[in-house]
């Protein structure tokens, strides 16, 4: 079994996600033999704290050497040291010592010439015991505030979907009808979908031909004869497999209902006579599903004209063109927040040609719908899906009455503000959470969390007795290879057909390593290493699984 640093839940400290490998095919880091409650510390960026223990009942194990790994000595609890790796205690000592920039990251060395406060080892076990006690009731909090977290996302996606789709005013479209409302200075107050997108479909045109009109007039040119038939009509919406709308809505497509630009190209070639001065500048990092995140704006060179035929306006709705394809076409209405602000050219632009189709309507169906549909219409390389903006013009939008679409947008707007009031206060208590956790881990170690026995033996004890015990095992022979021999050798040492027969005498074809040891009457390490040899044969015996049900490690035996 095979522990890198993707095996590592950073937020629980375990090891979620081992890899079954066979020993041919481990990667080149694949070369530190760990066991059951070895803690594995990654070394590179140690402040996100990629730490855990190796799980209970791996006998045999390899992790990557990205990580320290840590094995506490006899006397010495595991947990305790596990616990103490994740402080900030720890951390905060290794962080200064973080060499590289872009995989900033200690060495062992580093990690190894850490203190640790060391205490005695029934104390280790009652603060082990209050810390998981502790943190067992602050999970069980922070399981319950993600619940809460993934109820509020789904209500506010089923929200939203109501909006667009027009249960949200099902009621009072059954109450009103909407064509029999209060009367209305607004003689479009009582205008259906409908009736909305004819006059969008008449100002396209309007604004088109007085486009035209400037052109040639700028070029001092007479309008050519028949020079209306040449108007570009609007892109269709493909309608089959829509679902029906609410009685007063009308499908549209975008290119019918507003002016669809692109934006600045980065980097492009431009005449270099023509002045240009430095100007704010969207990028699809900017543009968000929803909201948009002005907390870095980054500036470009531009002509006027780029200005004057770029710049953004409020009511402008934002779409982006590329990423993975669960982002495509994600955005939201631009409000004026920054003067002079144009858009990248991967931010695409829909300017409503009447201000009585509402842009935030329009932002939420893209949010919405728009999702699934530009998955479905958007293209895919390598490592990029994308929109263009042929499929952008043809994108399906609902036409609402104006006054519906006000309708819905006040309710939404309140009943956002208050699933965003609810998500707020669940982030605040997952950061409580966790200023809690370490706290605890904090109070633990400066012995604040248990109290103190003076008729325990001393941690002073215990450490002498540690490096005695180093010292000792220092003296002994290395003994940590196997020979592979013909069976009936008479070295004394257990050969692989010995350890091969032992595995076909156990029982079951599931076993343990502890199983087999009590079979095989040599030392750990030696039997340790025959099942290295076993395991990276080219038809092997047997093979390594992960309960993760049980979260420990079992062997299999292959039968021939």
């Amino acid at each position: 079994m095979y522990f890198d640093i993707g095996s590592i839940d950073s937020e629980l400290g375990v090891a979620t996600t081992p890899k079954r490998i066979r020993g041919q095919d481990a990667p080149s880091r694949a070369r530190r033999q760990v066991s059951a409650g070895d803690v594995l510390f990654s070394t590179v960026r140690p402040y996100l704290r990629a730490i855990a223990q190796v799980p209970s009942g791996t006998e045999f194990g390899i992790a990557s050497t990205g990580f320290c790994v840590l094995r506490a000595e006899t006397g010495v609890s595991s947990n305790y040291l596990f616990y103490y790796t994740r402080s900030d205690a720890f951390i905060n000592e290794l962080e200064p010592l973080q060499r590289g920039t872009n995989y900033p990251a200690v060495r062992d060395r580093d990690v190894l010439a850490q203190h640790i406060p060391l205490a005695p080892s029934d104390e280790q076990a009652r603060i082990v015991e209050k810390i998981e006690g502790l943190l067992a009731g602050l999970d069980a909090g922070v399981a319950d505030l993600k619940a809460a977290q993934l109820k509020l996302t789904q209500c506010r996606e089923s929200l939203l979907k109501a909006a667009v789709t027009g249960e949200l005013t099902t009621a009072l479209r059954q109450e009103y009808m909407w064509g029999a409302l209060q009367p209305s200075s607004n003689r479009h107050s009582t205008e259906t979908g409908a009736g909305l997108l004819a006059r969008l479909l008449i100002e396209r045109r309007r604004r088109w031909e007085d486009t035209q009109q400037k052109k040639f007039e700028s070029q001092g040119k007479a309008l050519p004869s028949g020079w209306k038939d040449l108007y570009p009509k609007p892109e269709d919406p493909d309608i089959a497999n829509l679902p029906k709308l609410p009685e007063g809505w009308v499908w549209a497509s975008l290119d019918m209902v507003g002016e669809i630009t692109s934006g600045v190209a980065k980097g492009g070639k431009r005449d270099t006579s023509v002045p240009v001065r430095e100007v704010p500048y969207l990028r699809v990092a900017n543009v968000q599903r929803g909201f948009l995140d002005l907390s870095e704006i980054k500036t470009i060179l531009a002509t006027e004209s780029d200005i004057a035929n770029l710049g953004l306006r409020k009511g402008d709705v934002l779409f982006t063109e590329g990423g993975d394809r669960d982002k495509l076409g994600r955005g939201w209405v631009w409000q004026g927040e920054i003067a002079d602000c144009i858009h990248q050219n991967h931010v695409f632009r829909a300017r409503p040609y009447l201000p009585e189709l509402l842009s935030e309507f329009i932002s939420h169906h893209g949010n919405t719908f728009g999702k699934i549909w530009f998955e479905a219409a958007g293209k895919q390389t390598i490592n990029l899906a994308s929109i263009n903006m042929t499929m952008l013009r043809r994108f399906p939008v609902p036409i609402p009455p104006q006054k519906e679409q006000q309708v819905i947008l006040d309710t939404l707007t309140k009943q956002l503000l208050s699933l965003d009031q609810q998500q707020k206060a669940t982030e605040f208590g997952l950061k409580q959470s966790n200023v809690q956790r370490k706290n605890i881990l904090k109070a633990a170690f400066v012995g604040q969390l248990v109290p103190q026995y003076q008729h325990e033996e001393a941690a002073s004890t215990l450490l002498e007795r540690i490096r005695t015990d180093r010292r000792s095992r220092a003296m002994e022979p290395k003994t940590n290879t196997i020979p592979i021999k013909k069976r009936g050798a008479r070295s004394g040492k257990t050969s692989i057909d010995d350890v091969v027969d032992a595995i076909q005498r156990l029982p079951n074809d599931r076993f343990t390593f502890s199983e087999l040891c009590r079979l095989v009457p040599d030392k750990y390490d030696t039997i340790r290493e025959a099942i290295f040899t076993l395991l990276a044969a080219e038809r092997p015996c047997i093979k390594q699984v992960f309960d993760a049900h049980e979260r420990e490690m079992h062997f299999l035996r292959i039968q021939s």
